[in-house]
């Protein structure tokens, strides 16, 4: 039989045409994300930046020494703000701050708040294009839509925005992502159409395997879960140093004061990476064993330390390093998040790394 003609171009070449698409509404999704940023509440913010700024100064001058904690809640009942005393926190630590979260990126004004549910609205439509592609990429070969780089990359964004739009469905309030991700996920197809476009073929005989449904399908849920958390410990790192200038009395001013201060507050930053990991880290595991059986199916062996395989065990480690140093030794905050930031470093580079500069039996990334 021929091979070539197993293929539907077709339906390969209406794959091409859904993904440039979804780019192009993910582009609009993430001007509107900017603009809800940008414009969202600007107003208000710098009115209770200023309020608290005063506040910090004040308990300074009175005694309370500048590494205490800062809790001040505004509000308004007939056109006087109140603005009540804050409470004074002794301790360093972000879950013990008690900062609250802020109003999010719209920054509780109507305006921003249009912009954010447009641009959803946008991100939505973009999955549906992202999924469509995806789908009949799959179509026009009959097999699982992951058989080499580029089609593992479309389907670990369109998996990424999928676990955002679900977290979303169930009524989380992670919109402060929505930036972060229509990024990336730009970046990610930009990348898998310019540099890592293979044409729809047919898989090498190593790949004739139910397991590639299961195993790989499991890594991009993973990676995907993954990149939510690290988003979550980047940002956490960024308020942090916020809270800790806010809770000495040195607020900062300007755009990236307002930014910051819609942002979740640290310590709910913190526990969202820990718990988007620590839910995703059993099917890492499942992965990795699904992986050696199939290794054993197709090579004669459960494992022969080729570097894929190095390096997803080195990712496991990894983060089983960071979910131990949570639950024994009690690291929370900075430390924790730099070392969950190093275990998605260690994933990124056996995805990229690995499939583009090493050569082993996994070495079927078709660049």
């Amino acid at each position: 039989m021929n091979i070539a003609a197993a293929v539907n171009e077709n339906f390969a070449n209406y794959s091409n045409y859904l993904i440039r698409s979804a780019m192009f509404v993910y582009a609009l999704a993430f001007l509107g994300h900017l603009a809800e940023w940008v414009f969202g509440g600007r107003s208000k913010i710098a009115t209770q930046s200023a309020a608290l700024t005063a506040e910090a100064a004040g308990q300074g001058e009175g005694g309370q020494g500048a590494a205490g904690g800062v809790a001040v809640k505004v509000t308004t009942r007939g056109g006087t703000t109140t603005l009540e005393r804050p409470k004074v926190v002794t301790r360093a630590s972000a879950s013990d701050r008690g900062i609250a979260d802020g109003p999010g990126a719209a920054g509780s004004s109507e305006r921003g708040d249009l912009y954010g549910r447009i641009a959803v609205s946008f991100t939505i439509l973009a999955w549906l294009l992202h999924f469509g592609g995806v789908a009949l990429r799959a179509a026009s070969v009959q097999r699982a839509p992951w058989g080499n780089m580029y089609e593992f990359s479309t389907t670990f964004g369109m998996v990424a925005v999928g676990a955002y739009l679900l977290l979303l469905a169930l009524k989380k309030d992670v919109r402060w992502i929505g930036l972060f991700l229509t990024t990336t996920v730009l970046l990610d197809l930009g990348l898998a159409l310019s540099v890592l476009y293979t044409s729809s073929d047919q898989l090498v005989p190593a790949l004739h395997s139910y397991w590639l449904w299961i195993h790989v399908s499991c890594a991009i849920i993973s990676g995907a879960v993954f990149y939510l958390a690290a988003v979550g410990s980047l940002l956490y790192l960024f308020r942090d140093h916020f809270e800790v200038a806010l809770t000495a009395g040195r607020a900062q001013e300007g755009r990236w004061g307002d930014i910051m201060r819609r942002l979740p507050s640290a310590a709910t930053l913190d526990k969202f990476a820990y718990r988007m990991n620590a839910l995703v880290f059993p099917l890492w595991t499942f992965t990795i064993i699904a992986g050696a059986i199939w290794a054993q199916a197709a090579w004669g062996h459960y494992w022969e330390w080729d570097p894929k395989e190095t390096w997803s065990f080195i990712t496991w480690v990894a983060y089983a390093g960071y979910l131990h140093a949570r639950a024994t030794a009690g690291w929370k905050g900075r430390k924790a998040a730099y070392l969950a930031l190093a275990a998605f470093a260690c994933f990124l580079f056996n995805y990229y790394g690995v499939n583009i500069f090493v050569t082993g039996k996994h070495s079927y990334a078709g660049v």
